[in-house]
């Protein structure tokens, strides 16, 4: 037939090998970078949970932000969207502000 793509079962190696490239050089990104903060997390308890207490507020900021991106965030929207209308989102922005 002219015009129909034919799909093959078995994927493109080379793009399956760069795939695989990426996934392998992600990892050990997060390794080394993991290695290097363990090492300066590892004085006290305040350090490691807190930087002992000497983060930029901008810094803070965004840490606080991106706990939004989180799986439960979406799940929880959505649920009050649903059990309360739309008005239930304008519920979940108030609390920013409220904190």
């Amino acid at each position: 037939m002219v015009g129909c793509g034919h799909l093959s079962a078995v994927g493109n190696h080379d793009s399956d090998t760069f795939g695989w490239l990426v996934i392998f050089a992600y990892l050990a990104v997060t390794i080394l970078l993991g290695f290097y903060f363990r090492k300066r997390s590892a004085r006290s308890v305040d350090d490691y949970f807190v930087s002992g207490r000497n983060v930029n507020w901008w810094l803070a900021g965004t840490s606080m932000v991106a706990t939004t991106f989180a799986a439960d965030t979406p799940l929880v929207v959505t649920g009050l969207v649903y059990a309360q209308g739309i008005s239930g989102n304008w519920l979940w922005w108030g609390s920013l502000l409220s904190g």
